[in-house]
């Protein structure tokens, strides 16, 4: 039990993906600083309250019934958590509009309040959108814990929306208020785009994306290793990102069927957007996901997979391993998993707990490439 309690409501909240005994919270001091702040200022009736990037739905759960909320953010874990955790509190559906975060959220809004994301570009994305999305006299208080909230946020805050004031710190939390001003409409810098030599391909990645500039170093000692004469093999990019695993090797393996994968909506946009531009009408299912959860059992014959190592802020190996079962339970028999990993990550043992045959097909100094059979 993980007991939220707010001058709005006194909640029981869980993260996703679920663990057993789970240290973390699914919410933090700048999420109880948030709500204390709009408790003392006055929420008012009748009000729409935009929330940006509210982790696993705590900032919504605790207004839910107190305005008219709106939530958007790109994890479709969050998403899922949110949903989760108003049911888990006896409230409507209904009660919160979710919005993923590559689509624009519909204003007016009187209260926006902002949980500043680890991908400031994001935090940029975000706040060009709310252009033209503010009613007179809105309120836009932005929140992180101190240590995760770097000078850029308030930069980007003014720059796009109005002055902003540094809150004192509480609980090792800390606001940004902000007081809205005139802007000209602005341009957003997102999506970028990169170039691959080979194969010889243009890349769109919005603006939550992980390397968004460039190929990442593990995917790019990953590409020369994957596998071809796949034959009408059913594959699967886990963890897409901006889809370029599964288009290159698509384009290898032009018979083979692929599904991509990924938890980030604006992953997804990217990847969709770059298989047409590759591939144009080939079929792919590309879909936002918690994963592999949703897939069949032993429909796959292959995963493609670079994992994270880290959720949000929290870093470890619990996402890639829970990743790593899910293809085990995807896969054929005789189905394989491939991926890449940090050499000191120690995937190779990890994979032995699931695979009958597990083998290194490439390194570099930093990464190892491995295969994973399932018996």
């Amino acid at each position: 039990m993980s007991l939220f309690i707010s001058p709005f409501a006194q909640l029981d909240l869980l993260r996703q993906p679920e663990q057993r005994h789970d240290p973390l919270q699914a919410f933090d001091a700048a999420d109880e600083y948030l709500l204390a702040h709009l408790h003392e200022q006055g929420l008012g009736a009748g009000r729409r309250v935009l929330l940006l990037n509210d982790g696993f739905g705590a900032l919504a759960c605790a207004l839910a019934g107190h305005a008219e909320v709106t939530s958007s953010g790109d994890s479709f874990l969050g998403a899922l958590a949110l949903h989760k955790n108003l049911a888990r509190n006896g409230l409507a559906p209904a009660a919160v509009r979710f919005v993923s975060a590559s689509e624009t959220p519909q204003g007016p809004f009187d209260v926006v309040l902002i949980r500043v994301p680890k991908t400031l570009a994001l935090l940029e994305e975000q706040l060009t959108r709310l252009h033209g999305q503010l009613a007179p006299g809105a309120q836009v208080v932005a929140a992180a814990m101190v240590k995760h909230l770097p000078r850029a946020a308030g930069d980007l805050l003014e720059q796009y929306v109005g002055p902003v004031q540094a809150s004192l710190a509480v609980k090792k939390a800390r606001l940004l208020l902000c007081s809205p001003e005139a802007r000209p409409a602005p341009r957003s810098p997102y999506p970028s785009r990169y170039r691959l030599d080979d194969p010889r391909l243009e890349l769109l990645n919005h603006a939550n994306l992980f390397c968004r500039e460039g190929l990442d170093i593990g995917t790019r000692a990953f590409l020369p290793h994957l596998p071809r004469g796949l034959g009408r093999a059913r594959v699967a990019d886990l963890g897409c990102g901006n889809g370029v695993l599964g288009i290159v090797s698509a384009l290898a393996n032009p018979e083979a069927e692929y599904t991509l994968v990924d938890e980030s909506f604006m992953a997804v946009q990217s990847a969709a957007a770059n298989w047409r531009a590759a591939l144009g009408e080939r079929p792919v299912e590309v879909r936002a996901a918690d994963g592999l959860a949703g897939q069949p059992p032993a429909s796959l014959d292959l995963v493609l997979c670079n994992p994270p190592f880290h959720q949000q802020q929290v870093v470890g190996d619990f996402l890639a391993w829970r990743m790593f079962q899910q293809a085990h339970a995807a896969l054929a028999h005789g189905g394989e998993l491939w991926i890449v990993g940090n050499r000191h990550l120690g995937y190779h043992a990890k994979l032995k707990r699931l695979f009958r045959e597990v083998s290194q097909v490439g390194a570099t100094p930093k990464f190892v490439i491995l295969r994973a059979r399932k018996g």
